[in-house]
């Protein structure tokens, strides 16, 4: 199959940058019902454009382009030993290429292999057929939302909705929990795949191969059908709305399998990805391995960028424009619902940052003083000449800094922390004991964002590894909205609250 391997690659770009005719058929629909003008609007306008963004330029829709995991169906007899490393050398070349970030890191060090290969890396399955061709299936699951899974043991007790039983109404109560908490931090509005049974390994893998159906499908099994149909009407009245900024679309999919089980073991496992809901598949001629027809791309569904351009609901909403370095006066002058444009130069700082810098003994290469930390791992490119770009610098879940940020502020006197999904108590109290402020951007929006950065002013930590070194970044025109303010006001702890009352409506037996 001389040409397999080509077609892995485009597979890999297509998969990476052009997000799937159902998935945004889904993403507009979102757009029709949310109301117009509110902060959730907003950020499904952004995902908008962003996608049509991804699109032209050929670039990664979201800077994390997670782990990528393959799904072959083969004839009998088909080399999977040449398969797999041709998919090694698609993968390697689409690192190089910019398309997809160096995510493969190793468990112990910490070293980032730097081209996306290493034990476990990628993930790939293979499953022989009796026809006489070759389907490959990929699905590029970042691990903000990767974070979000999570499984259930039959019976147990759930936050707003009591005891959940080995039933179907158990199941319902766990598929409705899922989605609340997974607020936005897996950047909803998101997809949902349920696997219900198996073990604990099995339920999370049928979980994710629900993904791999499409979002228009109809369960063959008239009760999943239906608690499908349910989850989706009743999700979308939990208030979590577009990156848990509150809204009408929690929920854009809902898809759900089953297995058998041991008698001692009831498991429902939920895999939940983010509104970049990244999954493509072709049909390869078994012979030669070219693309004959590609899965979930019937259509390139075209968006509306002018929808709710520029409108809002709300007379207190402000936007404030702030150039770094920032003072505490400005920071103290802002409030919750802010939407706030950065200028000047901001600096990438995630979990190596962290955890680095918070010893005693480590400085920071620049002075932070008044400035602006960016939790994000982008993708970057180096030039002929030796300067680094930016393809795609979408921001990162910020909760996994929790234990770190407050004491990262005042330690360097930070006044702005940008990240997605919001943080918990102790970040609050530092943002305002120590006068800073936190600012949601929307995720996934790695193009929207990768457009505002004008110049890479230098890096720091590159030993880290791209993702997690330090990068200096020259901003115009950078957008975010004020969800944790200086005076202890926190949007995400508010809706949280909101939506786990709702929550509780629907503790009552329904199958």
């Amino acid at each position: 199959m001389q040409q397999f391997q080509a077609s892995m690659l485009k597979l890999i770009i297509e998969t990476s940058t052009n997000l799937p005719s159902d998935v945004r058929k889904a993403v507009m629909k979102a757009r029709l019902e949310e109301e117009m003008g509110n902060r959730s609007s907003l950020a499904l306008d952004t995902i908008a454009e962003n996608i049509v963004m991804a699109q032209e330029e050929e670039a990664p829709i979201c800077q994390d382009t997670g782990m990528p995991t393959f799904h072959l169906h083969v004839p009998v007899g088909a080399n999977q030993i040449v398969m797999k490393k041709q998919i090694y050398a698609a993968i390697e070349e689409a690192t190089k290429m910019g398309k997809l970030r160096p995510n493969s890191v190793d468990s112990l060090t910490g070293v980032n292999s730097g081209n996306n290969l290493g034990p476990g890396t990628p993930v790939i399955h293979f499953e022989q057929w009796e026809r006489d061709d070759i389907e490959v299936q990929l699905i590029l699951k970042g691990g903000g939302c990767e974070n979000k899974n999570i499984q259930y043991a039959l019976p147990t007790e759930l936050d707003g909705l009591g005891k959940a039983g080995r039933d179907l109404d158990g199941i319902r109560k766990c598929i409705l929990h899922a989605v609340y908490q997974a607020q936005g931090q897996g950047c909803s509005a998101g997809f949902i795949g349920v696997g219900i049974g198996g073990d604990r390994t099995s339920g999370y893998t049928l979980a994710k191969d629900q993904l791999f159906r499409r979002t228009d499908d109809v369960n063959p099994i008239p009760e999943l059908a239906k608690l499908e149909e349910y989850v989706m009407e009743t999700a979308n009245q939990l208030g979590v709305g577009t990156m848990g900024f509150g809204g009408k679309v929690s929920l854009l999919g809902c898809k759900i399998g089953v297995m058998n089980r041991l008698p001692a073991s009831f498991y429902v496992s939920v895999a939940y990805n983010c509104w970049a809901f990244r999954r493509l598949g072709v049909v390869l001629d078994a012979s030669s391995g070219e693309i004959r027809e590609w899965q979930f791309q019937e259509s390139v569904e075209a968006f509306d960028l002018t929808k709710n351009a520029g409108e809002t609901d709300s007379d207190d909403t402000r936007t404030v424009v702030l150039q770094a370095p920032i003072s505490e006066e400005q920071v103290r002058d802002l409030k919750v619902g802010d939407v706030v444009i950065i200028n000047g130069e901001m600096h990438t700082g995630r979990d190596a940052f962290h955890k680095y810098m918070i010893e005693p003994e480590h400085t920071s290469p620049v002075d932070l003083s008044g400035g602006v930390i960016y939790h994000c791992g982008p993708v970057m490119l180096k030039d002929q000449q030796g300067e680094w770009h930016v393809k795609a610098a979408g921001p990162t879940t910020s909760s996994r800094e929790e234990p770190y940020q407050a004491d990262i502020i005042k330690k360097f006197g930070l006044r702005a922390v940008i990240g997605k999904g919001g943080m918990g108590p102790k970040t609050l109290k530092g943002l305002q004991e120590h006068g800073a402020v936190y600012l949601n951007a929307i995720g996934g929006a790695a193009q929207y964002y990768a457009r505002c950065v004008k110049k890479v002013n230098g890096v720091d930590f590159l030993e880290f590894g791209i993702p997690e070194a330090m990068w200096h970044l020259q901003v115009e025109g950078f957008a975010a909205i004020v969800t944790m303010d200086a005076h202890g006001n926190s949007l995400h702890a508010d809706i949280d609250n909101q939506s786990l009352r709702k929550l509780s409506d629907f503790a009552e037996k329904v199958f």
